[in-house]
């Protein structure tokens, strides 16, 4: 047996998400599909963790335990050939028996894209939120440093997570213009469900002055979710990494 693990990317702008769903196309899915084409087994691909409908990734990884005796480099291409275009698989290779691509990560980065001007951009439809007023890129710089840290981040969690332990750390966060648009990176040990959207939000109503730029810190220890901002988009996320 072999454990292969697979770095991806895709658009996520036609799938109900990662995870594998009756009757729903998923990227997750598609991914089994393929394998199971090309290796003529019933493959198990465990992901590093779910996206939702409309997310994109640029570095989720997953794995898989297989007989076959493809070269861990071909994979790729192989699995590749009987995606569609908006999934690519961009790195394959051997990892040891034991690797979980869940279990075994120890945080994640990703990105956030909003379009900041007053007309809208077709271009930017499925990839960006787009927000037609004006924003105090000043006053959410500040903002964002109140998220560093360890915290209870169950006020920026959507319902429906049956998780417990809410307590997550920020190892950093940013927040960058370049000309239309403004790029948020946030990097963590973990993150809860819709969190890095909630973040965004927040941040978005501290941008527009719904929010004061010093609230953030008393949001997080109401441990409220109807305390923080609105949860952005789903178009506008990108997994960017996960680390080992």
């Amino acid at each position: 047996m072999r454990n292969i693990k697979l770095t991806i990317e895709y658009e996520g702008t036609n799938y109900h998400g990662w995870q594998v769903q009756p009757n729903a196309i998923t990227v997750q899915g598609e991914i089994v599909k393929a394998i199971n084409n090309i290796t003529k087994e019933n493959v198990n691909l465990i992901g590093s963790g779910r996206t939702d409908s409309g997310v994109h990734a640029k570095g989720q990884v997953a794995n898989f335990i297989t007989n076959s005796k493809i070269p861990e480099d071909k994979f790729s291409y192989a699995i590749n050939s009987q995606l569609p275009l908006d999934i690519a698989i961009t790195k394959s290779e051997e990892v040891p028996i034991d690797f979980h691509s869940r279990y075994d990560a120890i945080g994640k980065r990703y990105r956030y894209l909003i379009y900041n001007r007053p007309i809208r951009s077709p271009l930017y439809k499925n990839y960006a939120y787009h927000i037609p007023y004006e924003l105090d890129f000043e006053k959410m710089n500040v903002a964002k440093e109140q998220f560093l840290g360890t915290h209870d981040f169950k006020a920026f969690m959507s319902s429906g997570s049956e998780i417990e332990d809410t307590v997550r750390t920020i190892h950093s966060i940013s927040i960058t213009k370049q000309d239309s648009l403004i790029i948020f990176q946030v990097e963590g040990n973990g993150f809860l469900y819709n969190m890095v959207r909630i973040i965004v939000g927040t941040l978005v109503e501290v941008g527009n002055g719904k929010k004061e730029k010093d609230s953030i810190s008393q949001i997080i220890k109401s441990k409220n979710r109807m305390s923080a901002g609105h949860t952005a988009p789903a178009n506008g996320l990108y997994l960017e990494k996960v680390f080992y």
